[in-house]
């Protein structure tokens, strides 16, 4: 329920808290640095960590037509390393755990960023994480009607539905679309299939995050990586994971290519063009991400992969990998 900010003054770089209070909008220095660019990641981690944390428990779980709301479980990361564990071995929805790997990803960011700064800046950072999570479940426990009355009053105010947090994690994780379109994914699907899901899920986010290129996007964060390097002929590739309904679905790596719509324009020349599938890959087992990521790598190593894999006859493997082409689409 707060938004991290760097400022200047008097030739240091303080790191600020601001949040809603009992009179208003109010800020406080968490700490200061000598150097912008070693505050810019903690500010950008700290943001994520923010409302990751805060949005889960500011809307309504909405899924199989009741309103109920969504697990606290993640608050305790902020503090606790076996919780940070846990962030990454739930299953409660596929949104939920979505926003769980995030959460994991930004605190793992907040850590790298802290080695590389004095320990007394690492307490201060340490500090605002507790008094962050303590702020909030007072502010829950309030909302809950659970609290004794007894606590001392909020320095930090959070209201259900209006979290006061950044948005831009870069992904669009926590948009009302994102939701709707994860809860629309799971649909009625059982247990065992939506667990299985929320495994895929966490394989592909991972490997994008690993991926570190500009030229791979999560399309839909349930089930399709989507990459396309520069200089690749048009050709992109896509990593799909089965639809959760879909109990003998398998994984899929497709190859594909932008035609352009006028015939008589050249690819790179033309105004619009058309994606179609060349070839398709069903993979015998479900992946991890490190066999993604090095998919990525080579691809984007040698973008030109793509058009010789293109040529691959079914039932062959694709050229330096162990990917088998399970159906090609002639043209």
């Amino acid at each position: 329920m707060t938004i991290y900010s760097q400022h200047a003054n008097r030739g240091k770089t303080q790191i600020l808290a601001t949040y809603q209070g009992p009179d208003g909008v109010a800020s406080k220095t968490v700490t200061s640095l000598g150097d912008s660019y070693l505050a810019a990641p903690i500010v950008d981690a700290l943001n994520r960590i923010s409302a990751f944390i805060t949005v889960p428990v500011s809307v309504h779980d909405r899924r199989e037509q009741r309103v109920d709301y969504y697990p606290r479980k993640h608050l305790a990361a902020l503090t606790d390393a076996a919780a940070r564990v846990e962030l990454l071995n739930g299953a409660h929805s596929l949104w939920y755990e979505y926003v769980c790997l995030r959460l994991h990803q930004a605190l793992v960011d907040l850590e790298n960023a802290l080695m590389a700064v004095p320990e007394t800046v690492s307490r201060a950072i340490r500090s605002e994480l507790e008094l962050e999570e303590r702020e909030l479940r007072a502010a829950l426990d309030d909302f809950s009607g659970t609290s004794s009355g007894d606590e001392p009053e909020p320095e930090r105010r959070w209201e259900f539905d209006h979290p006061f947090v950044k948005y831009d994690d870069g992904m669009d994780t926590l948009t009302d679309r994102t939701r709707a379109q994860l809860d629309s994914r799971e649909g009625d699907c059982t247990p065992e299939a939506r667990e299985k899901a929320i495994a895929g899920l966490r394989v592909l986010v991972t490997a994008h995050s690993r991926s570190g290129g500009m030229w791979v996007s999560l399309d839909d964060p349930s089930c399709e990586l989507f990459a396309e390097p520069y200089d690749s002929e048009g050709f992109y590739l896509t990593v799909q994971a089965p639809e959760p309904s879909d109990d003998d679905g398998s994984w899929e790596i497709e190859i594909g290519r932008w035609e352009p719509d006028d015939a008589h324009e050249e690819y790179g020349e033309h105004t619009s063009a058309t994606g179609s599938t060349v070839l398709n890959c069903a993979l015998p087992s479900a992946p991890d991400a490190d066999e993604i990521a090095r998919l990525l790598k080579a691809v984007e190593e040698n973008p030109l992969l793509l058009a010789q894999w293109a040529k691959t006859p079914v039932g062959t493997a694709l050229e330096g990998i162990t990917l088998v082409v399970t159906k090609h689409h002639d043209s």
